[in-house]
C-alpha cells in the first residue's frame, strides 16, 4: 500500500521539488498551499491555510507522513513582518503537530533553517527554532517521531520570490550590474534544490533520520563575490559588480551558527548538481520565460 505524505507549502519553491520527487518514488501526495503554481499539477493541490485547523485536520488525516515547508521563508520579510512572521511560523506550525498528534502521524519533518541556530536569525530565525523546539516537544509528550532539516542557501530554476541566484541572474540580464548590500566576503554552502529534494525524500524512506536534526547545505562553500564573479564569467564578463557594504547586517558573514548544545548531522547529496550547469539551468529558465512572454 503506497504511502501517503502531505507536503505544507508544497506549491513554494523547496516544496514543489519535493513534491516532484515523492510523486517519482510512488507515493501518494497532497501539496497543501494557499496557491496554485504552475510546477505543481493542480490534481495534486489542495487549498490550505495553516492558521485554520480545520483545513490542516482535513488534510492530515490519512497521512502516514507530513512535511512543512509552509510559512516566511525569508529573513528580510520576517523582519519586515515580524507579527504575521511568527503566527505562520509559530502558531501554523503548532496547527500541524497537534494535527500529526491527533491522526497518529508516523513522521513529523520540519523544514527549518540555518539561521535557527544564529543570532543573526533576527524573527525568522526565532520562529524556526521555537518551532523546532515545539516538534521536539510533542515527541517527548507525544510520540510524534520527527526529522528537523536545515537548510542553507538553496537555488535552482524555479521563478519564486526566495530563489536568491535565480531573481539575482534575473535582475542582472536586465541591468548587466550585481548590486550587493554586503561586503561580498560572505561564505555561502549553495545547493540545488533538486539536491535537496532527493535528500528531503531519503529521509523518510530510512529509520536513520527519526528524532534527528539534519543540516542540507552544499559542498559548493564560496563567497558571495565569487558567486558574482562566476556568473559574470558565464555572462561574457559584461556585468559591473557593486559592493556596497551598507545593509547585510541581519544576515549571518561567515556561519550561520551560534553555541547550542543540540547536535545535527550534515547530509551531503552523491552525485550533485554542478553550480555551473545549475546557473545555466537558472539562465535558461529566464530566457524561456522571457521569449514566451
Amino acid at each position: 500500500m503506497r504511502k501517503k505524505v502531505v507536503v505544507f507549502g508544497g506549491n513554494g519553491f523547496i516544496g514543489s521539488y519535493v513534491i516532484e520527487e515523492l510523486l517519482s518514488k510512488g507515493f501518494e501526495v497532497i501539496s497543501a498551499d494557499l496557491q496554485s503554481s504552475k510546477y505543481v499539477d493542480n490534481k495534486y493541490f489542495k487549498t490550505c491555510d495553516i492558521l485554520d485547523k480545520s483545513d490542516v485536520n482535513r488534510l492530515v488525516e490519512g497521512a502516514d507522513i507530513v512535511y512543512n515547508f509552509a510559512g516566511f521563508a525569508n529573513l528580510d520579510d520576517a523582519i519586515a513582518n515580524p507579527i504575521k512572521a511568527l503566527e505562520l511560523n509559530v502558531m501554523g506550525n503548532l496547527n500541524i503537530l497537534e494535527a500529526c498528534r491527533m491522526y497518529h502521524v508516523k513522521r513529523f519533518v520540519y523544514a527549518s533553517s540555518a539561521y535557527a541556530m544564529s543570532d543573526k536569525g533576527s524573527f525568522y530565525g526565532i520562529s524556526k527554532l521555537t518551532s523546532e523546539k515545539l516538534t521536539e516537544e510533542y515527541y517527548k509528550k507525544f510520540g510524534l517521531e520527527f526529522t528537523i532539516v536545515r537548510y542553507g542557501s538553496v537555488y535552482g530554476e524555479r521563478d519564486y520570490h526566495n530563489n536568491y541566484i535565480y531573481n539575482l541572474l534575473k535582475k542582472s540580464l536586465s541591468t548587466n550590474e550585481i548590486s550587493h548590500s554586503g561586503d561580498g566576503e560572505e561564505i555561502r554552502e549553495y545547493i540545488h534544490a533538486a539536491d535537496v529534494a532527493k535528500l528531503a525524500v531519503d529521509l523518510i524512506e530510512s529509520d536513520d533520520f527519526i528524532n534527528e536534526h539534519i543540516i542540507l547545505t552544499g559542498v559548493e562553500r564560496m563567497q558571495r563575490k565569487e558567486l558574482f564573479a562566476m556568473i559574470n564569467e558565464v555572462l561574457g564578463g559584461k556585468l559591473k559588480i557593486i559592493l556596497q557594504d551598507d545593509g547585510y547586517s541581519n544576515h549571518y558573514k561567515t556561519t550561520p551558527y551560534s553555541f547550542h548544545p543540540t547536535r545535527s548531522k550534515k547530509l551531503v547529496a552523491n552525485p550533485y548538481i554542478d553550480m555551473g550547469q545549475g546557473l545555466l539551468d537558472c539562465l535558461k529558465d529566464i530566457e524561456d520565460n522571457h521569449e514566451s512572454e
